[in-house]
């Protein structure tokens, strides 16, 4: 089962002491969640009007880019654009912090890609089985592979009303892999050069990519997984953060409203102990390279 580790932080630019870095970097690639607890982000007052799902409009989050500057799938007027991307701005350079003075083993080949906010009541909102993220499931993107780079996340309860994020942790991915790679396909000779030629992927989608899609609808489309297999419940409370990669630990979101989220990539070859990651499982339990 998923282990949830607390980690004595309550500054976004805190040094910490090597056996704080040793003890985060061995629990993080060994499938747990990193929760700091005393670690907050502040809304400042002319940001408290952005505490609303209607900011966001139609769109699931609100999205930043730290390299454009742009925003996307924002309702906000035009005088209000400025002070959203200021505050998104804000927490993608606070966590960007935090994983240098948590995680300094992964300085050199952190890869920062977007920030997102989410306002919206997670148990109101209706959408498809396979964008059901109340549902178990480890993170992979259709069109935008990861080929041979991890998916970590940096997760902030902002509720203002106090109120905690809950989810659902599950099994170990070795565990989940093992349980569905029987039912998986292997990719057709020449699909991933075609889905680029067609801008389907920004990217060419590697064979770990194909599986990995799949392994994320198989999880969420099969029920009695969803309700029968080893998890627990856990709830994160407002003014608190954590840290995971979501594309190892089986997760669902569950309830809770108001949550900023920052993805970074990793190569494989960065992290500590390649051996734990999706990657190099698949591959053991395949026989096969997968990049």
């Amino acid at each position: 089962m998923t282990k949830i580790i607390n980690i004595p932080i309550a500054d976004w630019n805190q040094t910490c002491p090597s056996a704080i870095h040793e003890h985060a970097l061995y629990e993080l690639e060994e499938g747990g969640v990193l929760f700091l607890p005393q670690l907050g982000f502040t809304i400042g007052e002319d940001e408290a009007p952005f505490l609303s799902p209607k900011i966001a409009g139609k769109s699931k989050n609100v999205s930043f880019d730290i390299s454009t500057r742009k925003l996307r799938g924002s309702s906000v007027s035009e005088a209000e654009i400025r002070p959203l991307q200021s505050m998104m701005h804000r927490f993608a350079i606070y966590s960007n912090d935090l994983l240098f003075n948590l995680l300094p083993h992964y300085k050199a080949g952190i890869i920062q890609s977007r920030t997102s906010f989410r306002p919206a009541q997670i148990a109101e909102r209706l959408t498809s089985w396979r964008k059901d993220d109340t549902r178990l499931h480890v993170d992979s993107f259709p069109s935008s592979p990861v080929q041979d780079k991890r998916i970590l996340r940096v997760f902030s309860n902002v509720n203002p009303k106090g109120l905690s994020r809950r989810w659902r942790l599950g099994e170990s991915f070795e565990r989940v892999a093992s349980r569905y790679l029987p039912s998986l396909s292997s990719p057709v000779r020449g699909i991933s050069q075609f889905l680029q030629l067609c801008g389907i992927t920004r990217s060419r989608r590697s064979a770990y990519d194909h599986f990995m899609l799949q392994l994320h609808d198989r999880m969420k489309a099969d029920m009695n997984y969803q309700l029968n297999s080893g998890q627990m419940n856990y709830e994160f409370p407002a003014g608190s953060t954590w840290i995971t990669y979501t594309d190892q630990v089986p997760h669902a979101a569950m309830a809770g409203q108001f949550c900023l989220e920052q993805t970074f990539y990793l190569p494989v070859a960065s992290m500590q102990d390649p051996s734990l990651s999706p990657l190099r499982v698949l591959e053991r339990l395949t026989g096969r390279k997968l990049t």
